[in-house]
């Protein structure tokens, strides 16, 4: 099997991404594993989709830092590939973190899966339905019982109403972007700053005002869904805990909030069990939930992270089981001639 993984950068990539650990256990599987950057495509006069890729020679590595060296270094193998010979595509690069700075690079992945995906090539998370999820109104889509109250405007007198109406206390964070950048509480003690607050947090679009969740004093819990399903292997949950730093809102790890053991309880798995659908629906094979309490507080469709925070807790290699269910698709497809809609394929 060869699988590609499009990434934002190949220079930036760090040893203990998701990317690094799903690709490193494709490589030890036996299988072929690509890195491509957002800015390293072409569509050549050919029709055919190309990119300049790394890999690695050897078959097997035990450290993820050992193996993002070689694939960087000079025994790593660089090679201009045809992106549609790969069995699979896995687009993992995160446009919110481009914004502002490579704004074209937003839709790079997402416009190359789908020259790819025409030419047979299964192609995850689905690029049709990551260009619907490319701000945070994806997320409006889904049930109401799972999500927040939530308004969404530009319009700094409708927020403050919504926050009269929530008690004086709710969030505020851009429609588009991700890490915990632009987050804030807002309290009756901050009412006077709303205005700046708004203001700072609308120069990039819509502001996201939500209710705040009470429970988001003991932080989050991360649970991956694979397949629409919770991911689960050797009968353990690919979850955790992320927890808020101080008076910090953001329990992000990006922020400096401290990881911990998770428990996917009932009230966790059924939130799964709503979202599940509309993620099978539309082609969302590794999706990231972020729970707190009963509700969901985000949807991660782009590049999840975190599946080694999770094997930290649970002592299982859940990178594995990603590689195994690619395998199956790419079966799945060889006996039935490619003739899946990649939607469908997607989360089989």
């Amino acid at each position: 099997m060869k699988v590609g993984f499009v990434v934002n950068d190949i220079a930036t990539e760090t040893d203990v991404y998701t990317t690094t650990r799903i690709a490193m256990a494709a490589v030890n599987r036996g299988h072929e594993a690509w890195l491509i950057g957002a800015g390293d495509m072409a569509f050549d006069p050919d029709d055919h989709v190309r990119a300049r890729a790394r890999s690695v020679s050897k078959k097997n590595y035990k450290s993820t830092k050992t193996f993002l060296q070689e694939l960087r270094g000079p025994k790593g193998r660089s090679e201009r590939i045809t992106v549609d010979d790969l069995d699979v595509l896995m687009l993992r690069s995160d446009p919110a973190s481009e914004k502002g700075k490579r704004d074209w690079a937003q839709m790079s992945g997402i416009d190359f899966g789908r020259a790819a995906m025409r030419r047979g090539v299964i192609v995850v998370n689905d690029p049709d339905r990551l260009a619907q999820a490319m701000h945070k109104m994806y997320f409006q889509l889904f049930p109401e019982e799972v999500r927040p109250k939530t308004l969404i405007t530009r319009d700094t007198s409708e927020i403050k109403a919504f926050a009269r109406e929530q008690g004086g206390k709710i969030v505020i964070k851009p429609l588009q972007g991700s890490g915990g950048q632009g987050v804030f509480l807002i309290d009756e003690d901050e009412h006077g700053n709303l205005n700046q607050m708004v203001e700072a947090v609308s120069r990039d679009g819509y502001v996201v005002a939500q209710e705040y969740l009470e429970a988001a004093a003991e932080g989050d819990m991360r649970l991956f869904m694979m397949n629409g399903q919770p991911l689960r292997y050797k009968g353990k949950y690919a979850a955790f805990r992320r927890l808020r730093k101080s008076d910090d809102i953001r329990s992000n790890i990006h922020a400096g909030g401290e990881k911990a053991k998770a428990v996917v309880d009932d009230v966790a798995l059924h939130i799964a069990e709503i979202v599940r659908p509309k993620l099978v629906e539309d082609g969302m094979f590794l999706v990231g939930l972020d729970i707190v309490g009963s509700k969901l507080m985000e949807i991660n469709v782009f590049s999840p992270g975190g599946l080694g925070s999770a094997r930290q807790f649970e002592g299982v290699n859940f990178a594995h089981a990603v590689i195994e269910a690619l395998e199956r698709k790419v079966g799945y497809m060889s006996f039935y001639q490619r003739n899946f809609n990649n939607i469908d394929m997607a989360t089989l």
